[in-house]
């Protein structure tokens, strides 16, 4: 008589993975069942680019600290954007005096400003004007304008970026380019791409 234990044990070892699969989806299922529902949690949406506030015919002045009149911002319209931090003006009109008393105005279709105003993007017929000092060299007193499509205005550095066509003018002379750089620190002007000057000799008094 054939002994039949080998053949059973043949079988489960057979039927052990099926039954094995078996016990593991009841498992799954039962611990779905006595699970608690899952949390909702409610995500606050992120900062969409949308205006948060708006300005009209507005004008924000900036006082040092003995009082004077630093800077002036006015605008027609202004939008402020919380995602950027920043604030688009339209018709924007800038008037500021630096420590020297020298008056420089900016003056743009549109202008781009970050929270504290130390950046400055002009578009649109831009044009800036740094008055003649009074004292110094005659180089260093003579008026500064720019005019141009585009420009980027730092406060700190003291620097005007450009990278649309510009028109300069410096007293008497003028030049013109394809971009500008100018670091008022450094008195450095940068033009590049196609270039023109004329410069006019001084004349002086006999």
């Amino acid at each position: 008589m054939r002994n039949p234990l080998p053949a059973l044990w043949d079988r489960f070892l057979l039927y052990l993975p099926l039954a094995l699969m078996a016990v593991f989806a009841l498992t799954s299922y039962w611990m779905v069942r006595i699970a608690p529902p899952p949390t909702q949690v409610a995500l606050e949406p992120g900062p969409t680019h949308a205006p948060d506030y708006f300005m009209d015919e507005f004008s924000i002045r900036n006082f040092d600290r003995e009082g004077h009149l630093h800077a002036d911002l006015r605008g027609q319209a202004g939008r402020h954007y919380a995602d950027t931090l920043s604030t688009e003006v339209d018709d924007i009109s800038i008037r500021s005096v630096d420590r020297e008393g020298r008056l420089s105005t900016a003056t743009a279709l549109r202008g781009l400003t970050n929270e504290d105003a130390s950046e400055v993007q002009l578009l649109g017929n831009a044009v800036i004007i740094r008055e003649a000092q009074r004292t110094g060299t005659p180089a260093a007193s003579a008026r500064f304008e720019y005019r141009g499509e585009f420009l980027h205005v730092f406060a700190k550095p003291e620097v005007v970026r450009s990278h649309l066509p510009v028109d300069i003018h410096h007293g008497a002379h003028h030049f013109s380019g394809n971009a500008l750089e100018y670091d008022n620190v450094t008195q450095v002007l940068k033009l590049t791409g196609k270039v023109r000057a004329t410069l006019v000799p001084s004349i002086e008094a006999p």
